[in-house]
């Protein structure tokens, strides 16, 4: 069952690297930044006395006498406390109070990863103490915001701490389990890149170690203990908090982020009842964001501040009369406004999934969702997502089923769904369901996809499977074909099929086997 230790240290190495090089390109800003007058560097004792680095900007001029709306803002998993300085010398140039906090347990701060735990929240509400007694900052404007790890932990903070009347959570998560364990099933890349920058730049707790170790052995007996541990950490679970706080949230993602997949934000969002924005962009984890960390421009940095400047400064600059709901197609085209999350899709088109085909597991058909990072950058910059011929596929390994060739453009917008009878030959397993825009000559670009894991059921004897592909917003262009694809290894996953088990997917008359794509109206 899954991969060997051999091949997830060499992952986690690979991964430790990469988060060198990002934080790496990341702290580059600072000299720039330091240069800034208004800078200031700080230490903020947090929660049980731990000592959190700090920087403070204030608005040019500012005195004693007047108050300033504040931001905080905490750093994102493995980087440093520069990491916002740009962004926060723009927020200071506009009037506000702005303090950013390399958290718990990475570089200079003391302690140990918590993962957003309550001493990560805790903190957040310290460092709110401290710039209100340090800084002429306005203790009923208070806003906090972050990329990543950042985003977590100012949404749970928000749920928290009733003081937080704005959030800008951009990249970061909803769901943690649904976001690392989705399908119940290991991300394992996405783990080994969180689990290699923390070994490099910060001290992980034994409690997260033990998370780590559980989560790569599929230790199923610990499977409970992981899913409470991160149900305490996800924003959704304090929803009915966060709703009678009140707090003015913004969300956003990527399509293609292969860490916190844009579904669970999707989702949470429609659990919202106070003011809320939802954008999705092309990209991959935390990268719309990039250039504005390095103070070019950029649209969801541009966003955030249209959003403090509106809740928290009281201007009127439109940001709430626009369609709550941003979009932006991986393919060329401007943005798409939606007045909730359930109008992105006007209609739904089924695809019959007949026929009862077997696949043999343990061998890479050529179908994946690529690799991490890399493959949705690559779609993001040059529309290049992974790519799979459809016509070469061997069926020994992947079951294959296309449309019909469609005459018109088909606008993806949403979350598609499969539903299909699943006969196992083992009581473990995982198959992988991908969705391909398939041209004329057979060769299929990578639209959505999405892992499924099971155990304890009895081999050979058929189940209904009901599986939500990853949401995304992709133009299928007119004619091409849609097509499903099913297999059972995946580089981005582990998989559980035991050696030499076998997969039949049929399609009783009673209960016929599809996938339901959403669609924009044409």
């Amino acid at each position: 069952m899954g991969r060997s230790r051999t091949a997830l240290r060499t992952s986690t190495a690979v991964a430790a690297v990469s988060a060198a090089l990002v934080a790496g390109t990341v702290t580059g800003l600072a000299p720039a930044a330091e240069a800034a007058p208004a800078v200031r560097f700080v230490d903020i004792t947090g929660d049980g006395g731990t000592v959190l680095k700090a920087n403070v900007l204030t608005p040019a001029g500012a005195d004693a006498s007047a108050r300033y709306p504040l931001v905080v803002l905490p750093t994102s998993w493995g980087l440093p406390q520069v990491e916002y300085l740009a962004q926060a010398r723009r927020l200071a140039d506009s009037g506000y109070v702005v303090v950013g906090y390399n958290v718990r347990g990475f570089w200079q701060s003391g302690g140990r990863i918590e993962v957003a735990g309550p001493p990560d929240v805790a903190d957040a509400s310290r460092v709110i103490d401290w710039a209100l007694a340090h800084t002429p900052a306005d203790p009923r404007h208070i806003g906090m915001a972050g990329v990543s790890y950042g985003a977590g932990i100012s949404l749970l903070a928000a749920a928290h701490d009733k003081r937080v009347k704005a959030v800008a959570a951009l990249s970061g998560w909803a769901d943690l389990i649904d976001s690392i364990y989705s399908g119940r099933t290991q991300h394992l890349q996405a783990a080994a890149v969180l689990d290699g920058a923390a070994t490099l730049t910060g001290r992980e707790s034994p409690e997260l170690r033990t998370i780590f170790d559980n989560l790569y052995s599929s230790n199923l007996s610990k499977e409970q203990d992981m899913i409470d541990w991160g149900k305490e950490r996800s924003p959704v679970t304090y929803t009915d908090r966060l709703n009678a706080n009140g707090a003015a949230v913004m969300l956003a993602n990527a399509w293609g982020d292969t860490v916190f997949p844009a579904n669970q934000y999707a989702s949470f969002y429609e659990k919202l009842t106070g003011p809320k924005r939802l954008e999705l962009r092309p990209g991959d984890h935390a990268t719309p964001e990039l250039t504005g960390l390095f103070g070019l421009p950029n649209d969801v940095w541009t966003d955030t501040e249209r959003w403090f400047d509106h809740y928290l400064k009281a201007a009127d600059n439109g940001i709430e009369r626009e369609q709550p709901v941003q979009l932006k197609s991986r393919g060329a085209g401007g943005y798409e406004g939606y007045p909730d999350w359930k109008s992105v899709a006007a209609t739904r088109r089924k695809i019959a999934l007949a026929g009862s085909p077997t696949i043999h597991a343990n061998v890479d058909s050529g179908a994946d969702g690529g690799v991490v990072f890399l493959s949705s950058i690559l779609d993001q910059v040059a529309q290049l997502p992974p790519v799979a011929s459809m016509p070469l596929l061997p069926r020994r390994w992947a079951a294959v089923w296309q449309s019909e060739r469609y005459g018109t453009a088909q606008r993806v917008r949403g979350t598609a769904n499969l539903h299909t009878t699943l006969t196992p030959t083992a009581e473990s397993g995982t198959f992988f369901a991908y969705l391909y825009d398939v041209g004329p000559l057979g060769l299929g670009k990578l639209v959505t996809h999405a892992p499924l894991t099971w155990h304890g059921r009895t081999p050979g004897a058929p189940f209904t499977v009901d599986l939500d592909l990853y949401s995304t917003a992709y133009d299928v262009p007119a004619g091409h074909r849609l097509a499903l694809v099913v297999d059972t290894v995946d580089p981005l996953y582990l998989e559980h099929n035991p050696s030499g088990a076998q997969l039949t997917f049929s399609s009783p008359a009673d209960d016929p086997s599809y996938v339901s794509v959403p669609l924009r109206e044409q």
